[in-house]
């Protein structure tokens, strides 16, 4: 994309990620310039919505209703992308880990791998990795990341209740190196690991992260997870009994 175009596009995305809601002027120029928008700061941003109309304009159909200016609308010291929500990417993302959040409440492993498995197949690679960003997009972008990695954490535990333990060994090797003091990965790890008939790779994996947690902060692995701990080393982890899934917490996108 032309650098021109670049600051508009960032503009759009703002808008898209709260559809049907008023961002102001101030959010906007703060993603566009940070602390150093020029002189003429309001004027080229009224050229960027211009430019965004002119876009929508020439996408909607010729037997639409209305025009560009009933979708991109001006409000007071704002502007609201009027278009349904569930036709954004992060809107359907959203809706999806719900069903994953009350199939988890309800223990129907199945239905919560399902619907989580759905959302996490709406992403494909970084969060806006293709646009230039700014703070507010770079808050959204920490909060989508995160709930990812909630989804993800969920989803496994899901599936390791569904005794798919060594189906996600391999995942679980990846997730737990990438996040080395995760202690819910962990703990699926070593989980994994036993009902998989590797005991020693289970107690080095909580090994690893006891060393990291003391090395980067100086503490030592919670509770929950010298337990678990405990009891692979003495053989008295319940092979049948699945492994509580966590609901995935939700992510705010404002």
């Amino acid at each position: 994309m032309a650098p021109t175009a670049a600051k508009p596009r960032q503009v759009l995305v703002l808008l898209a990620l709260h559809a049907g809601k008023i961002v102001s002027v101030p959010t906007l120029i703060e993603e566009l310039w940070g602390d150093r928008p020029p002189l003429s700061v309001r004027t080229t941003l009224q050229t960027y919505i211009l430019q965004l109309r002119r876009l929508i304009e020439s996408a909607m159909p010729p037997e639409a209703s209305g025009t560009a200016k009933d979708v991109l609308l001006t409000r007071f010291d704002g502007y609201v992308l009027d278009i349904d929500p569930d036709n954004v990417d992060v809107r359907a993302y959203e809706a999806l880990i719900q069903e994953g959040n009350r199939a988890v409440e309800e223990r129907d492993f199945e239905a919560a791998s399902r619907f989580l498995g759905m959302a996490l197949a709406k992403w494909h690679g970084q969060a806006l990795v293709d646009v230039r960003i700014g703070m507010p997009l770079s808050i959204e972008v920490a909060r989508l990341e995160e709930s990812r990695l909630n989804a993800l954490e969920a989803r496994i535990g899901a599936d390791i209740g569904l005794g798919r333990h060594q189906a996600v060994l391999s995942e679980l090797t990846v997730l737990t190196a990438r996040h080395p003091m995760h202690e819910n990965l962990c703990a699926h790890y070593m989980v994994s690991l036993y009902r998989s008939g590797r005991q020693w790779q289970a107690l080095q994996a909580f090994k690893t992260l006891r060393n990291t947690l003391n090395k980067e902060l100086g503490v030592e692995p919670s509770v929950r997870l010298r337990n678990l701990q405990q009891a692979v080393l003495r053989s008295e982890l319940d092979l049948d009994q699945p492994e509580p899934v966590a609901a995935v917490r939700r992510v705010g996108l404002g």
